[in-house]
């Protein structure tokens, strides 16, 4: 098992690189783990996996019942959401069915719920039915007053998207693929050997065949290999967090109809018991947009204007956090998957906000592909599954499991009050396959730090044993 954040990197030529460790590029190497004979690289810019895009979304498992019919996102993304509410099963990854309500608020949107109706039906969807006011109500009483109707999707579910990236790393590194972190990938060229050669900031790696799976940089990183098909475009989308005791206040996944700039605002509760209000859709296009995940006063306070029509005692609650992603938006309307046969690569790029549940079909799209380049994979093999610590609170958490500690006190010993984090769960997470680099990580991992006091009590002690494990 090889995982490298720092030194040379190796010098023997890999099979098959990808570049990004988001997790439509984990799962893409987890894909490519299937067949032994292969060396493969997965290398990221940053110091963890999952640490851009993949980190901060709205963390919904779509059905895919408003994807525009026939386009390779519709396709990938119904059969991902089948792929993925499997794999989570296997691996222990939460996922609650709430169902979502498509909720239309003028006469304009209530019309459009019909021909949204008949495109889910389009996408192998048949399961969505118009709501009344008064069912609606039913189903959602504290909505805000005026709602004309709805459509109600009851396949929409909520999922862990940390959990769910390290999962597909984890099991990528555990059957022999090779993880560099703090490697960005500066440039790319084709050698006289039909090589790819990748100028890193950790040296230079060298490979058969290349999947670009970039993220926000993809499009940068396929000029480099000559190729001018889409420019991205970084999407802001600024969320707000309430805190757990607000989990009563929405019972569904509450959707606007959409518009040409993405889903729109929506309130979602959380597999963590918060609830999200937003994002926003900010194009950005100055030189600093691919790094830009501020939140700025103006985002916020139009999310709060909307939240407060939406479902006005939400507006009541505390806020536990704000944050911000940035989605690869692009020109089209479509993923950019293409295949590049002349220079065994594949570009993967304009994965917007159904990349998280798309990610399993994608990464078997790519691995195809790939055949289709050239590369013989050789005979494949089962994955051992793993099974990943459970972060949702619809399921039995450590510190509610006598027999748990009985065996182990440290299940029982709380660092984080808020989150109900504990000493042995920190400790495995320090331990684990892909361990954390920072504080940050380790909150992805456990939720240390996660709650209504963002690490006020708990962050010494988390600190002391993030430092201790790292002497």
């Amino acid at each position: 098992m090889t995982v490298t954040t720092d030194g040379p990197l190796p010098a023997r030529p890999y099979d098959v690189t990808v570049v990004g460790a988001g997790v439509v590029g984990c799962a893409i190497a987890r894909q490519l783990a299937h067949h032994p004979r292969l060396k493969v690289a997965l290398v990221e810019a940053r110091d963890d996996v999952g640490d851009g895009t993949s980190k901060a979304n709205t963390a919904i498992l779509h059905t895919g019942f408003d994807a525009r019919p026939g386009t390779l996102e519709a396709g990938l993304v119904r059969e991902g959401s089948r792929l993925l509410a499997e794999y989570a099963a296997e691996s222990g990854i939460p996922v609650e069915p709430v169902g979502a309500l498509l909720v239309a608020w003028d006469e304009e949107q209530l019309a459009e719920l019909p021909r949204l109706a008949e495109k889910s039906a389009r996408n192998g969807h048949h399961s969505t039915r118009p709501l009344t006011p008064a069912e609606l109500y039913t189903l959602e009483p504290r909505l805000g007053p005026g709602a004309l109707g709805a459509l109600h999707v009851p396949g929409e579910s909520i999922i862990c998207p940390w959990t769910t990236t390290l999962a597909y790393a984890t099991q990528a590194v555990h059957h022999g693929v090779h993880l560099h972190l703090n490697s960005r990938v500066d440039k790319v060229s084709r050698q006289p050997d039909g090589t790819h050669r990748l100028a890193t900031s950790r040296g230079v790696l060298r490979t058969r065949y290349l999947v670009n799976a970039a993220g926000l940089h993809a499009d940068t990183l396929d000029r480099e290999l000559g190729h001018h098909s889409f420019t991205v475009t970084p999407r802001r989308g600024q969320l707000i967090v309430f805190d757990k005791f607000a989990r009563d206040v929405v019972r569904h996944i509450l959707l606007p109809v959409p518009t040409a700039l993405g889903k729109g605002v929506l309130i979602a509760p959380t597999v963590y018991g918060n609830v999200l209000l937003g994002p926003t859709a900010e194009d950005l296009d100055d030189t600093d947009a691919r790094r830009a995940t501020q939140s700025t006063a103006e985002g916020l306070a139009l999310l709060r204007d909307k939240g407060r029509r939406i479902l006005p005692a939400l507006l009541d609650e505390e806020v536990t956090t704000v944050y911000a992603g940035l989605r690869a938006a692009t020109e089209h309307d479509d993923y950019r998957v293409r295949a590049h046969p002349e220079q065994s690569s594949v570009t993967v790029g304009g994965i917007r906000s159904t990349g998280l549940t798309a990610s399993l079909a994608i990464a078997a799209h790519v691995s195809a592909l790939l055949t289709d380049c050239g590369l013989d994979p050789g005979p494949a093999r089962d994955l051992a599954p793993v099974r990943m610590p459970n972060l949702g609170e619809a399921f039995p958490r450590p510190y509610q499991q006598p027999e748990l500690i009985a065996a182990d006190p440290a299940y029982g010993t709380l660092v984080c009050h808020c989150e109900r984090v504990t000493r042995g769960e920190i400790r495995d997470a320090l331990a684990s396959t892909v361990p954390p680099a920072g504080l940050d990580g380790l909150r992805r991992r456990t939720r240390a730090r996660s709650g209504r006091c963002q690490g006020f009590h708990c962050g010494a002690a988390v600190r002391a044993m993030f430092e201790e494990a790292g002497a």
